[in-house]
Protein backbone atom coordinates (compact mmCIF):
# COMPACT_ATOMS: atom_id res chain seq x y z
CA UNK A 1 0.00 0.00 0.00
CA UNK A 2 1.10 3.50 -1.09
CA UNK A 3 1.85 6.00 1.74
CA UNK A 4 -0.52 9.01 1.43
CA UNK A 5 1.67 11.14 3.99
CA UNK A 6 5.06 12.43 3.25
CA UNK A 7 7.22 11.30 6.39
CA UNK A 8 7.58 7.96 7.39
CA UNK A 9 9.01 7.25 10.86
CA UNK A 10 10.29 3.80 11.14
CA UNK A 11 10.35 2.56 14.31
CA UNK A 12 8.62 5.24 15.46
CA UNK A 13 7.69 3.02 19.33
CA UNK A 14 10.86 3.71 20.50
CA UNK A 15 12.66 6.22 22.85
CA UNK A 16 13.88 8.28 19.36
CA UNK A 17 10.97 7.45 16.64
CA UNK A 18 8.66 8.87 19.83
CA UNK A 19 10.87 11.86 19.70
CA UNK A 20 10.70 12.58 15.92
CA UNK A 21 7.40 12.28 16.01
CA UNK A 22 6.78 14.59 18.35
CA UNK A 23 8.84 17.18 16.25
CA UNK A 24 7.41 16.25 13.23
CA UNK A 25 3.96 17.87 14.80
CA UNK A 26 5.87 20.66 15.87
CA UNK A 27 6.33 21.10 12.45
CA UNK A 28 2.67 20.77 11.33
CA UNK A 29 4.25 17.60 9.13
CA UNK A 30 1.68 14.53 8.26
CA UNK A 31 3.30 11.17 9.23
CA UNK A 32 3.11 7.68 9.66
CA UNK A 33 4.42 5.87 12.37
CA UNK A 34 5.80 2.81 11.26
CA UNK A 35 6.57 -0.98 13.08
CA UNK A 36 6.03 -3.95 13.73
CA UNK A 37 3.85 -3.98 16.38
CA UNK A 38 0.19 -2.01 16.30
CA UNK A 39 -0.25 -2.37 20.08
CA UNK A 40 3.23 -0.58 20.55
CA UNK A 41 2.75 2.39 18.32
CA UNK A 42 -0.72 3.10 19.24
CA UNK A 43 0.49 2.96 23.08
CA UNK A 44 3.66 4.95 22.31
CA UNK A 45 1.65 8.04 19.97
CA UNK A 46 -0.97 7.95 22.78
CA UNK A 47 1.34 8.27 26.01
CA UNK A 48 4.69 9.03 24.91
CA UNK A 49 3.99 11.92 22.40
CA UNK A 50 3.76 15.09 23.24
CA UNK A 51 0.39 17.07 22.06
CA UNK A 52 -0.16 13.72 19.22
CA UNK A 53 -4.28 15.00 19.21
CA UNK A 54 -2.99 17.71 17.04
CA UNK A 55 -0.79 15.62 15.02
CA UNK A 56 -2.19 13.96 11.20
CA UNK A 57 -0.84 10.74 11.45
CA UNK A 58 -1.06 7.24 10.78
CA UNK A 59 -0.30 3.99 12.26
CA UNK A 60 0.85 1.26 10.33
CA UNK A 61 2.53 -1.99 10.59
CA UNK A 62 5.19 -3.88 8.23
CA UNK A 63 7.48 -6.81 7.98
CA UNK A 64 11.36 -5.65 8.08
CA UNK A 65 11.80 -6.83 4.27
CA UNK A 66 12.45 -4.89 1.05
CA UNK A 67 9.64 -5.58 -0.58
CA UNK A 68 7.02 -4.44 2.23
CA UNK A 69 9.16 -1.73 3.18
CA UNK A 70 9.53 -0.41 -0.15
CA UNK A 71 5.31 -0.88 -0.99
CA UNK A 72 4.79 1.09 2.65
CA UNK A 73 7.79 3.64 1.38
CA UNK A 74 5.71 4.78 -2.22
CA UNK A 75 4.32 7.80 -2.04
CA UNK A 76 6.34 9.03 0.39
CA UNK A 77 8.77 12.06 0.08
CA UNK A 78 10.91 10.56 3.46
CA UNK A 79 11.73 8.10 5.48
CA UNK A 80 13.63 8.74 9.17
CA UNK A 81 14.98 5.45 9.98
CA UNK A 82 14.97 4.94 13.95
CA UNK A 83 16.02 1.21 13.88
CA UNK A 84 19.04 -0.52 14.90
CA UNK A 85 21.66 -1.53 14.77
CA UNK A 86 21.98 -0.44 12.24
CA UNK A 87 24.54 -2.43 10.13
CA UNK A 88 22.51 -5.34 10.86
CA UNK A 89 18.79 -3.63 10.22
CA UNK A 90 19.87 -0.86 7.73
CA UNK A 91 20.34 -2.45 4.50
CA UNK A 92 16.77 -3.58 3.64
CA UNK A 93 15.61 0.33 4.55
CA UNK A 94 17.94 1.70 2.50
CA UNK A 95 17.32 -0.32 -0.67
CA UNK A 96 13.55 -0.10 -0.10
CA UNK A 97 14.07 3.41 0.10
CA UNK A 98 15.92 4.00 -2.82
CA UNK A 99 13.56 1.69 -4.86
CA UNK A 100 10.49 3.87 -3.77
CA UNK A 101 12.26 6.80 -4.94
CA UNK A 102 12.27 8.35 -1.11
CA UNK A 103 14.85 10.38 0.95
CA UNK A 104 16.47 8.86 3.65
CA UNK A 105 17.59 9.77 6.85
CA UNK A 106 18.64 7.83 10.23
CA UNK A 107 19.81 7.97 13.61
CA UNK A 108 22.95 5.98 13.38
CA UNK A 109 26.24 6.45 15.06
CA UNK A 110 27.80 3.25 13.36
CA UNK A 111 31.23 4.20 11.79
CA UNK A 112 30.88 0.59 9.69
CA UNK A 113 27.33 1.38 8.62
CA UNK A 114 28.05 5.09 7.53
CA UNK A 115 31.83 3.54 5.25
CA UNK A 116 28.81 0.93 4.21
CA UNK A 117 26.14 3.70 3.26
CA UNK A 118 28.90 5.64 1.24
CA UNK A 119 30.52 2.86 -0.44
CA UNK A 120 27.24 0.45 -1.38
CA UNK A 121 24.58 2.78 -1.75
CA UNK A 122 25.75 6.69 -2.57
CA UNK A 123 26.00 6.59 -5.95
CA UNK A 124 22.65 5.15 -6.04
CA UNK A 125 20.93 7.55 -4.57
CA UNK A 126 23.23 10.53 -6.33
CA UNK A 127 21.79 9.11 -9.86
CA UNK A 128 18.43 9.08 -8.41
CA UNK A 129 19.04 12.42 -7.14
CA UNK A 130 18.34 11.60 -3.30
CA UNK A 131 19.58 12.30 -0.03
CA UNK A 132 21.25 9.24 1.99
CA UNK A 133 22.07 11.03 5.14
CA UNK A 134 22.69 8.76 8.19
CA UNK A 135 23.75 10.12 11.34
CA UNK A 136 21.41 13.28 12.10
CA UNK A 137 21.68 12.91 15.89
CA UNK A 138 22.89 14.99 18.21
CA UNK A 139 26.04 13.15 19.31
CA UNK A 140 27.40 13.70 15.61
CA UNK A 141 25.39 16.25 14.13
CA UNK A 142 25.52 19.11 16.80
CA UNK A 143 29.47 18.19 16.91
CA UNK A 144 29.70 18.53 12.91
CA UNK A 145 28.15 21.72 13.46
CA UNK A 146 30.85 22.98 15.67
CA UNK A 147 33.51 21.61 13.19
CA UNK A 148 31.89 22.90 10.09
CA UNK A 149 31.67 26.72 12.25
CA UNK A 150 35.61 26.26 13.21
CA UNK A 151 36.33 25.14 9.13
CA UNK A 152 35.02 28.79 8.30
CA UNK A 153 38.86 29.82 9.55
CA UNK A 154 40.27 29.21 6.24
CA UNK A 155 43.80 27.31 6.32
CA UNK A 156 43.01 24.60 9.18
CA UNK A 157 42.88 20.87 8.16
CA UNK A 158 43.17 19.26 11.21
CA UNK A 159 39.73 18.42 13.80
CA UNK A 160 39.99 17.26 17.45
CA UNK A 161 36.41 16.77 18.45
CA UNK A 162 35.19 15.61 21.66
CA UNK A 163 31.11 14.99 22.10
CA UNK A 164 29.93 14.44 26.15
CA UNK A 165 26.49 13.95 27.15
CA UNK A 166 24.32 13.48 30.29
CA UNK A 167 21.93 10.89 31.48
CA UNK A 168 21.54 7.27 30.54
CA UNK A 169 21.22 5.48 26.68
CA UNK A 170 18.16 3.91 25.70
CA UNK A 171 17.34 0.27 25.51
CA UNK A 172 18.29 0.74 21.80
CA UNK A 173 21.11 2.88 22.23
CA UNK A 174 22.97 0.36 24.86
CA UNK A 175 22.56 -2.51 22.55
CA UNK A 176 23.79 -0.64 19.37
CA UNK A 177 27.25 0.31 21.23
CA UNK A 178 27.75 -2.72 22.51
CA UNK A 179 26.94 -4.85 19.47
CA UNK A 180 29.33 -2.08 17.48
CA UNK A 181 31.88 -2.73 19.71
CA UNK A 182 32.14 -6.22 19.73
CA UNK A 183 31.81 -6.65 16.37
CA UNK A 184 33.38 -3.69 14.23
CA UNK A 185 36.54 -1.53 14.13
CA UNK A 186 37.20 1.68 14.95
CA UNK A 187 38.63 4.29 12.64
CA UNK A 188 39.91 7.55 12.62
CA UNK A 189 41.41 9.88 9.83
CA UNK A 190 44.85 10.59 9.06
CA UNK A 191 46.02 12.13 6.31
CA UNK A 192 42.57 11.51 3.88
CA UNK A 193 43.23 7.78 5.22
CA UNK A 194 41.38 5.47 7.33
CA UNK A 195 43.55 4.36 10.71
CA UNK A 196 42.55 1.81 13.09
CA UNK A 197 42.07 2.90 16.96
CA UNK A 198 44.57 1.17 19.34
CA UNK A 199 41.68 -1.89 20.70
CA UNK A 200 43.60 -1.91 24.05
CA UNK A 201 43.75 1.69 24.69
CA UNK A 202 41.48 2.14 27.22
CA UNK A 203 39.48 5.34 28.86
CA UNK A 204 41.59 8.42 27.08
CA UNK A 205 41.86 11.25 29.64
CA UNK A 206 40.37 14.81 28.11
CA UNK A 207 40.10 18.56 29.59
CA UNK A 208 36.48 19.59 28.15
CA UNK A 209 35.81 23.16 28.63
CA UNK A 210 33.38 24.12 31.74
CA UNK A 211 35.39 21.67 34.15
CA UNK A 212 38.54 21.53 36.32
CA UNK A 213 38.22 17.45 36.50
CA UNK A 214 39.63 15.71 33.64
CA UNK A 215 36.61 13.51 31.74
CA UNK A 216 36.89 10.01 30.55
CA UNK A 217 36.49 9.07 26.51
CA UNK A 218 36.42 6.99 24.23
CA UNK A 219 36.59 6.64 20.16
CA UNK A 220 32.92 5.35 20.52
CA UNK A 221 33.23 2.93 17.53
CA UNK A 222 35.08 5.65 15.73
CA UNK A 223 32.00 7.94 14.94
CA UNK A 224 30.65 9.66 11.59
CA UNK A 225 32.85 12.43 11.40
CA UNK A 226 35.98 10.97 9.58
CA UNK A 227 33.59 9.60 7.14
CA UNK A 228 31.73 12.52 6.82
CA UNK A 229 34.66 14.87 6.35
CA UNK A 230 36.96 11.94 4.30
CA UNK A 231 36.27 13.62 0.81
CA UNK A 232 36.02 16.96 2.57
CA UNK A 233 39.26 18.86 0.70
CA UNK A 234 39.71 20.91 3.47
CA UNK A 235 40.21 18.38 5.97
CA UNK A 236 42.92 16.21 6.14
CA UNK A 237 42.63 14.67 9.84
CA UNK A 238 39.91 13.71 12.06
CA UNK A 239 39.76 12.17 15.31
CA UNK A 240 36.83 12.29 17.78
CA UNK A 241 36.13 10.72 21.25
CA UNK A 242 33.54 10.94 22.91
CA UNK A 243 31.43 9.93 26.32
CA UNK A 244 29.10 10.75 29.25
CA UNK A 245 29.72 12.84 32.24
CA UNK A 246 29.22 10.09 34.65
CA UNK A 247 33.04 8.96 35.53
CA UNK A 248 31.45 5.63 37.33
CA UNK A 249 29.71 4.67 34.35
CA UNK A 250 32.52 5.63 31.56
CA UNK A 251 34.91 3.63 33.82
CA UNK A 252 32.40 0.42 33.65
CA UNK A 253 31.89 0.17 29.56
CA UNK A 254 35.18 -1.02 29.04
CA UNK A 255 35.16 -3.68 31.41
CA UNK A 256 31.66 -4.66 29.81
CA UNK A 257 32.80 -4.46 26.42
CA UNK A 258 35.51 -6.70 27.38
CA UNK A 259 34.09 -9.41 28.81
CA UNK A 260 31.33 -9.49 26.25
CA UNK A 261 33.97 -10.32 23.29
CA UNK A 262 35.51 -12.53 25.05
CA UNK A 263 32.43 -14.63 26.36
CA UNK A 264 31.42 -14.87 22.14
CA UNK A 265 34.45 -14.70 20.29
CA UNK A 266 34.20 -18.42 19.51
CA UNK A 267 30.58 -18.06 18.54
CA UNK A 268 28.49 -17.84 15.21
CA UNK A 269 27.81 -14.69 14.14
CA UNK A 270 24.28 -15.00 15.13
CA UNK A 271 24.86 -16.43 18.55
CA UNK A 272 26.98 -13.80 19.30
CA UNK A 273 24.47 -11.34 18.08
CA UNK A 274 21.61 -12.44 20.34
CA UNK A 275 24.31 -13.10 23.66
CA UNK A 276 25.71 -9.35 23.07
CA UNK A 277 22.18 -7.97 22.30
CA UNK A 278 21.40 -10.32 25.77
CA UNK A 279 23.94 -8.69 27.59
CA UNK A 280 22.66 -4.91 26.76
CA UNK A 281 19.26 -6.10 28.01
CA UNK A 282 21.18 -6.89 31.44
CA UNK A 283 22.95 -3.29 31.26
CA UNK A 284 20.03 -1.35 30.57
CA UNK A 285 16.07 -2.90 30.09
CA UNK A 286 13.93 0.12 30.53
CA UNK A 287 13.44 3.18 28.97
CA UNK A 288 15.08 5.92 30.45
CA UNK A 289 12.64 8.92 31.32
CA UNK A 290 11.41 11.97 29.33
CA UNK A 291 15.03 13.66 29.16
CA UNK A 292 15.29 16.90 32.17
CA UNK A 293 17.59 19.86 30.93
CA UNK A 294 19.22 19.78 34.55
CA UNK A 295 20.77 16.00 34.12
CA UNK A 296 20.88 15.79 30.59
CA UNK A 297 23.43 18.08 29.21
CA UNK A 298 25.13 18.25 26.01
CA UNK A 299 28.94 19.45 25.66
CA UNK A 300 30.57 19.20 22.26
CA UNK A 301 33.86 20.96 21.52
CA UNK A 302 36.03 21.02 18.43
CA UNK A 303 39.93 22.23 17.92
CA UNK A 304 40.40 22.65 14.52
CA UNK A 305 44.19 23.59 13.79
CA UNK A 306 46.26 24.01 10.52
CA UNK A 307 50.06 24.77 9.81
CA UNK A 308 49.69 28.40 10.58
CA UNK A 309 45.94 28.74 12.53
CA UNK A 310 43.87 27.43 15.30
CA UNK A 311 39.96 27.45 16.17
CA UNK A 312 37.99 26.12 19.21
CA UNK A 313 34.49 26.04 19.09
CA UNK A 314 32.22 24.79 22.30
CA UNK A 315 28.46 24.09 21.65
CA UNK A 316 27.05 23.67 25.24
CA UNK A 317 23.23 22.20 25.23
CA UNK A 318 20.56 19.98 26.66
CA UNK A 319 18.46 17.26 25.81
CA UNK A 320 20.22 15.41 23.94
CA UNK A 321 17.70 12.60 22.50
CA UNK A 322 14.93 15.70 22.02
CA UNK A 323 18.14 17.53 19.42
CA UNK A 324 17.85 14.57 17.90
CA UNK A 325 14.28 14.18 17.38
CA UNK A 326 14.34 17.99 16.26
CA UNK A 327 17.10 17.65 14.03
CA UNK A 328 15.31 14.55 12.05
CA UNK A 329 11.80 16.47 12.06
CA UNK A 330 13.25 19.32 10.95
CA UNK A 331 15.55 17.47 8.06
CA UNK A 332 11.75 15.33 6.87
CA UNK A 333 10.45 19.17 6.98
CA UNK A 334 12.78 20.20 4.88
CA UNK A 335 13.43 17.74 2.49
CA UNK A 336 9.32 18.02 1.79
CA UNK A 337 9.38 21.42 0.65
CA UNK A 338 12.76 21.79 -1.37
CA UNK A 339 15.63 19.88 -2.50
CA UNK A 340 18.78 19.48 -0.41
CA UNK A 341 22.26 21.31 -0.64
CA UNK A 342 23.51 18.11 -1.87
CA UNK A 343 22.04 14.28 -2.96
CA UNK A 344 23.66 11.03 -2.52
CA UNK A 345 25.45 10.53 0.71
CA UNK A 346 25.69 13.45 2.54
CA UNK A 347 25.40 14.34 6.03
CA UNK A 348 23.04 16.72 7.78
CA UNK A 349 25.31 19.94 7.73
CA UNK A 350 26.30 19.31 4.16
CA UNK A 351 22.71 18.50 2.87
CA UNK A 352 20.96 21.21 4.87
CA UNK A 353 23.53 23.92 5.94
CA UNK A 354 25.59 23.74 9.79
CA UNK A 355 24.36 27.54 10.46
CA UNK A 356 20.54 26.28 9.26
CA UNK A 357 20.47 23.19 11.76
CA UNK A 358 22.41 25.68 14.75
CA UNK A 359 19.59 27.86 13.92
CA UNK A 360 16.81 25.23 14.49
CA UNK A 361 18.32 24.13 17.53
CA UNK A 362 18.70 27.27 19.44
CA UNK A 363 14.87 27.78 17.90
CA UNK A 364 13.65 25.49 20.01
CA UNK A 365 16.35 26.14 23.56
CA UNK A 366 18.01 23.33 22.90
CA UNK A 367 21.70 24.77 22.42
CA UNK A 368 23.25 27.96 23.47
CA UNK A 369 25.34 30.30 20.96
CA UNK A 370 28.76 28.55 20.16
CA UNK A 371 31.96 29.72 21.91
CA UNK A 372 34.51 30.72 19.03
CA UNK A 373 38.06 31.43 19.87
CA UNK A 374 40.03 31.90 16.62
CA UNK A 375 43.66 32.49 16.57
CA UNK A 376 45.73 33.08 13.61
Amino acid sequence: MSSTKPVIVYGASGYTGRLVCEHLRDYNVPFIAAGRSEDKLTAAMRTNVAGIETADYEIRTVEHTVEALTALFEGASVVCNTVGPFSIYGPEVVEAALAAGVHYTDTTGEQDWLVTCDEKYGAGFAAAGLLLAPSIAQMYTTGEIAAQIALETPGLDTLDIAVFWGGSPTIASTQTILVNAALAKAYYLEQNAYQEWDPNAGLYNLAIPGQHELALALPWGGTSHPVWFKRDPRVANVKALGGVFNKALMQGVPQIVAAAIEATKDMTPEDRYAALTATAQQVMNQMPPRENPRINKSLDSVHASGPLGRAHVVIHGNRNYQQTGLLQAYAAYSLVQQAPRRVGFASGCQAFGHRELLGVLQTFGYVQDPIVTIHR
